[in-house]
């Protein structure tokens, strides 16, 4: 059985002293706007105390979206183009491995890249949202880390990494070959500023505090071990209301992607269904919004504020984007999902093992679509699960998430300015 604590309000016993320090967002890998929009909560609270926060971004637009009317600015990560390959990631590694760890080279010019962000900006700390290279920068300058994970970000301390697609079964030692490849590289880049090499690829994840910003049953890796859970993060609060048709009838969110499996298929499902429907796709053409125009379905052109959808709506269709995901299990919807990545795939497992949803991968038909649907909506035990999760975690207030990550914020801090 998986062990795990949580922190609670109260966890810090002691007083923290206010230490004004400049504080590094680094977020390397990923896309949309998942990350910064779970991480702004936290870096409006971050600066209501004092602290300077920085961000560092892969993507600059949802950067310019989010960012801007906050007052904030943000800098361009480094960057390394995907080595494309025929076969998907097995373990972590490889994923480093197709994204410019596969030669020392490539990785150094991340690496001095990342170095000068934290030298010119003065970082004292640095708050990692899945940037594995901006880790072995700090650790090459001995900055402090804070290492926000939503847990497929993080691998368990294994060696050598788990396979990721645990459906299949692969030769360790293959699992090993990915894993020293990728050592080798930050071996050799560790080498060059004189400092302590590695011997397990997980140790590039040692850092001051690892913060695993999600709920055990959400965990992409089912067999961590013992584990701190914080809780996730709040809802940014950004986003329009969701309008809906009126229509009385069980409503429901669709968010989608154009590029989403099986998005067409949904759009013709949620069509035909007839249900109130709100829709969310981003960088859809008019032709393709033309074409599934219905008066019980409202298409809207930015986001929707998904804590007050999740609210209102039975039940979300998505493409099990970690945030929407959450948001509708903690106010006890169930959905259908409908992942793009293996990422995306693993967390939709663990719902579905929850029994609060249903899942059709883009390796599946979509001949379901509208039986699965129609089973959400219509058989309770689906939103009695999801109420089950959400109920085990009602006490657990996302102020207190909040609070507890800016103490320990100001402890590293504190922690910092008096070495």
């Amino acid at each position: 059985q998986q062990a795990f604590a949580f922190i609670k309000e109260g966890w810090f016993e002691h007083a923290v002293t206010q230490l004004m320090a400049s504080l590094f967002y680094a977020w390397e890998f990923g896309a949309n706007f998942g990350h910064i929009g779970a991480f702004l909560p936290l870096g409006r609270a971050l600066r209501a105390n004092g602290h300077d926060v920085q961000w560092v971004v892969t993507q600059t637009g949802p950067a310019a979206r989010l960012l801007a009317k906050e007052g904030f600015t943000w800098l361009q990560a480094p960057l390394a183009q995907e080595a494309p390959q025929k076969t998907p990631p097995l373990t972590y590694a490889d994923i480093l491995l197709r994204f410019g760890y596969a030669q020392v080279e490539d990785l150094m010019g991340l690496v001095v890249a990342w170095r000068e962000l934290f030298l010119l900006g003065r970082a004292q700390l640095v708050l990692a949202d899945h940037a594995p290279t901006a880790l072995l920068a700090a650790r090459t300058l001995d900055l402090p880390v804070m290492l926000f994970s939503n847990g497929f970000t993080v691998p368990p301390r294994l060696r050598p990494m788990p396979n990721m697609r645990p459906w299949q079964s692969f030769p360790e030692m293959q699992l090993l070959a990915l894993e020293d490849r990728a050592l080798a590289s930050i071996n050799q880049v560790l080498q060059r500023f004189d400092k302590t090499e590695l011997t397990a690829l997980h140790q590039l994840f040692g850092v001051e505090e690892e913060a695993l910003v999600t709920y055990p049953e959400l965990d992409h890796y089912e067999n961590r071990g013992p584990a701190r859970y914080w809780g996730s993060l709040p809802n940014a609060a950004i986003g329009i209301q969701p309008p809906w048709p009126k229509t009385e009838a069980k409503r429901i969110f669709a968010y989608l992607r154009a590029e989403t499996p099986h998005a067409e298929a949904a759009l013709q499902v949620l069509q035909q269904l007839q249900q109130p429907t709100v829709i969310y796709i981003p960088a859809a053409t008019k032709a393709q919004l033309a074409k599934w125009q219905a008066p019980h379905m409202v298409f809207v052109d930015e986001p929707v504020d998904i804590e007050c959808a999740s609210r209102e709506a039975d039940i979300a269709v998505t493409y099990s984007s970690l945030a929407t995901t959450t948001a509708f299990l903690m106010a006890g919807k169930p959905l259908l999902l409908l992942p793009m990545h293996l990422e995306q795939f693993l967390l939709a497992r663990r719902v579905v093992e929850m029994g609060a949803g249903l899942v059709i991968s883009s390796e599946q038909p979509a001949n379901d679509l509208s039986a699965f649907i129609m089973a959400l909506l219509n058989n309770p035990a689906y939103a009695e699960n999801a109420r089950a999760f959400s109920t085990k975690y009602s006490s657990f207030g996302q102020s207190i998430v909040i609070e507890n990550l800016v103490r320990r914020v100001d402890e590293l801090c504190n922690r910092e300015g008096n070495t």
